[in-house]
């Protein structure tokens, strides 16, 4: 069967030439890229990754979740906890708390003394270990046994899980036949129900039933429904549960929230269906329709994208949409391992995981446009997942886009982190605005052909830099008054105008200024030069929170660098925070979003004082040149300052491009992977953050890393011999190659570069390249070269006027 977005996708762009799928050697001879996609990469050691089965941005989310680590739904590792059910709808590396895992099901094989009462209903009594080396996950499809020998596998199409579990045989020396029980409960893996619904058709044992929730990173309650059918048993009886008791009357049940069952008290409640013994191979399907919408929408999407309960089929759809996501990337391994190819592609594949298309599901307002949800968060994406997204699945990016755009015009803000129907909590500047800039100087007037309102999206971004809303703690920016009288977000701010918390000074300033820079940009390319001169003037306020004369000393030795930057109140004064501190040296978790969570955010001042993407060659100036930089640079990696398990961390990896050594940026990149990035099921090194962290591996094994919300992609060589990447839209190719390329990485310095046959020697591309293809040849060498040294060849800055015009203004 094709799934309808597979469908879209053909539409827009049946004309371009036929996918061809990469990596002829795969994994146990397979000749598909996704034998080298290991969706358990990540699954344990914080890294909250969903594994289990989906489409490209699917809604549908299918997987066993357990109680320990369950942020993705199931996690694996030392530590594993016991599986309490199997749910539909999930989010990926959403950070502390988990998020939907709504009505899920539970399946046992028979109830003891063959009494529905006596099988086990509440979360808590009902969870039962996996059997370990059982969990297999690939892409659209996941299987787990339970010790209880039930063993399940799922997979989905856009709106639809589909379950296939195959109970044990009966005990033959007690001549019993099995009566399986499936319950679907009304819960979410946060346990946050406010009230719910089920009720269970006598007849047919469908279960279908509605709940009100809390989002998990956000504020407000959405509301869900399902809608559950089975196949290959006929139906023994139907009932409910209530707490640990249950029965075959009534067939519906409600529950409400009044005050004392909350969590993580929740009052057990759902509904049943026993069975008589399976007809086939021991095994029952269930087919579960999801919607934000109504339970008949939640069936109606069952009935249409699942008729037969074709798990076979449906699975092999999920497989070739997949392939078509995927397969635009060709690689030619050049030797590389397998290991280091999986990294590869799991970090492409885990990048196509979220935002949500939610189209055709959001009941707060009807538009013909698209709707995305799941942005955990922009704060987090901007960094590199939709820089990826625009390479490798630009339709969906534009999709992005006209979402984010649609969100302004029906609630009147740009959304910063968004999850299911809510709005999510800001965690530093308003990030879309990098967002939006990034698709328009790389798409430009190619956008508007697909639908993208760029006059309503600067008013967007306009309404983010002028007006502050009454709570910024959820869009928008806060503290403006300070930001056009002071020209900084002062610490302690006076700020009466709106509510969030007074925190981050030094964070949102740097971030309010690359904010600004990125509307600048769109201001010239629709020709309003008045707006663009005035944006360019704000984008450099964070040097007014730079303290030059500040030092900084680890365990009581100083550093030798000098400049930094620093809290300052409302009155001008300077303030103090240890540069170091909320780095991996001192007090690492105490800059969170909380009321006392300083003046920076997830990181430490030296981290922020390189955040000045717009303008790299005044920052380069400011800490002394060049040649100080690199030191400062090289410092920062090498002393333990630096986290790559936090978004921020990657921009430094390539920042030596800016002073002239593109090689040491590809030193980093090959340091930082393998060590941090590997195979394994702890092979990232902090929250995956909806694919943040596999984005980054992938564009750096690429060698192609953006500057995000910028015309720029740093030039380092590829991971492998050959990286190839077709444009959806153009249908042109674009390939990066290199010339001895050695599969040891002893070769991983380029000496000379030729663009389509030129001598190329700027160490950085543009968007062009991807749109209208083309070859680069990088030939690489054992030692750093002159190449991409030159002032002429390195990335533009503002204040150096050396600026770049997006494509097709």
């Amino acid at each position: 069967m094709v799934t309808a977005r597979a469908g879209l996708v053909a539409a827009v762009a049946g004309s371009l030439p036929q996918v061809v799928v990469a990596a002829p050697n795969g994994k146990n001879g397979s000749s598909s890229i996704l034998s080298f996609v290991d969706p358990l990469i990540g699954t344990t050691n914080g890294g909250h990754v969903f594994p289990g089965a989906t489409l490209p941005f699917g809604m549908a989310k299918a997987v066993a979740d357990v109680n320990v680590e369950n942020q993705g739904g199931f996690s694996t590792g030392d530590v594993t906890g016991n599986i309490t059910g199997f749910s539909h709808m999930h989010d990926s590396g959403t950070g502390g708390s988990p998020s939907l895992g709504n009505f899920p099901l539970f399946p046992q094989t028979s109830c003891p003394d063959d009494l529905i009462d006596n099988c086990v209903f509440p979360i808590q009594d009902r969870a039962v270990p996996r059997i370990n080396g059982t969990a297999e996950a690939h892409p659209g499809y996941f299987a787990v046994t339970m010790e209880n020998h039930i063993h399940t596998e799922m997979t989905v199409t856009n709106h639809t899980a589909l379950y296939r579990f195959t109970f044990p045989q009966a005990n033959s020396t007690s001549n019993s036949t099995i009566s399986p029980l499936i319950l679907a409960d009304l819960i979410d893996l946060p346990l946050s129900r406010i009230n719910g619904s089920a009720s269970v058709d006598a007849k047919t044992g469908r279960i279908s039933g509605s709940g009100v929730f809390s989002p998990s990173f956000g504020i407000g309650t959405y509301t869900s429904h399902f809608c559950a059918d089975f196949s290959g048993a006929d139906v023994r009886d139907t009932g409910v549960f209530m707490n640990n008791r249950a029965g075959t009357e009534p067939k519906n049940v409600s529950v409400v929230a009044d005050g004392t069952n909350n969590s993580p008290d929740i009052l057990p409640a759902g509904a049943l269906t026993r069975f008589h013994a399976p007809k086939h191979n021991n095994q029952i399907l269930a087919r579960v329709g999801v919607s934000f919408i109504s339970v008949q929408q939640a069936c109606h999407n069952a009935e249409r994208e699942i008729p037969n309960f074709d798990f076979a089929g449906v699975r092999a759809a999920a497989e070739k949409a997949w392939e078509d996501t995927l397969g635009v990337i060709q690689v030619k391994p050049g030797g590389v391992n397998e290991s280091l190819q999986t990294v590869f592609w799991s970090g492409v594949y885990r990048a196509g995981i979220s935002p949500q298309d939610y189209t055709g599901e959001n009941p707060l307002w009807k538009s013909s446009e698209p709707y995305y949800d799941s942005y955990y968060c922009i704060w987090d994406s901007f960094r590199s997942i939709h820089s990826l997204i625009t390479i490798v699945d630009p339709y969906s990016q534009i999709q992005m886009i006209r979402s984010l755009i649609e969100i302004y015009r029906q609630e009147g803000w740009l959304p910063d982190c968004r999850m299911s129907l809510c709005k999510g909590h800001t965690q530093g500047g308003s990030n879309a605005d990098v967002v939006l800039a990034d698709t328009y100087v790389k798409f430009g007037k190619m956008a508007a052909e697909y639908g993208v309102d760029w006059k309503t999206a600067y008013e967007a971004l306009v309404n983010d830099a002028e007006n502050e809303p009454a709570n910024w703690d959820v869009e928008g920016r806060g503290g403006l008054h300070s930001w056009r009288s002071l020209h900084y977000i002062p610490t302690d701010d006076y700020d009466p105008y709106g509510v969030g918390p007074f925190t981050r000074s030094i964070s949102r300033t740097v971030e309010y200024a690359y904010d600004d820079y990125c509307i600048a940009e769109v201001a010239r390319g629709l020709g309003n030069h008045g707006d663009y001169e005035k944006y360019i003037g704000t984008s450099e306020y964070w040097k007014n929170m730079w303290k030059a004369d500040q030092n900084s000393s680890i365990n009581g030795t100083d550093t030798g660098f000098t400049g930094f930057l620093m809290p300052k109140y409302l009155n001008g004064t300077w303030g103090f925070q240890d540069p170091i501190f909320c780095s991996p040296l001192l007090n690492f978790t105490s800059c969170y979003l909380n009321p006392d969570g300083h003046e920076t955010y997830e990181g430490s001042s030296w981290l922020y004082s390189f955040f000045v993407p717009h303008d790299m060659a005044a920052l380069i100036t400011t800490m002394g040149g060049p040649s100080t930089f690199v030191k400062r640079l090289d410092y920062f990696h090498e002393s333990g300052l630096l986290y790559v398990g936090d978004e921020q961390g990657f921009l430094p990896v390539f920042q030596y491009h800016y002073a002239g050594r593109p090689g040491k940026s590809a030193e980093r990149a090959h340091f930082y992977i393998p060590s941090q990035f590997n195979d394994t099921i702890s092979g990232i090194p902090g929250n995956d953050d909806s694919g943040a962290m596999g984005s980054f591996a992938a564009l750096t094994m690429m060698g192609i890393f953006p500057n995000p919300g910028q015309d720029i992609y740093f030039i380092t060589p590829p991971f492998f011999e050959e990286v190839s990447i077709r444009n959806k839209l153009t249908g042109k190719t674009a390939t990066i190659r290199n010339i001895n390329f050695d599969a040891s990485y002893q070769n991983i310095y380029i000496q000379s570069a030729k663009l389509n046959g030129k001598t190329y020697t700027k160490n950085y591309l543009q968007h062009s390249f991807f749109l209208d293809g083309g070859v680069l040849e990088l030939t690489l060498g054992r030692n750093e070269s002159s190449w991409g040294t030159r002032p002429e060849d390195i990335p533009p800055s503002l204040s150096t006027g050396h600026n770049i015009t997006g494509y097709m203004f």
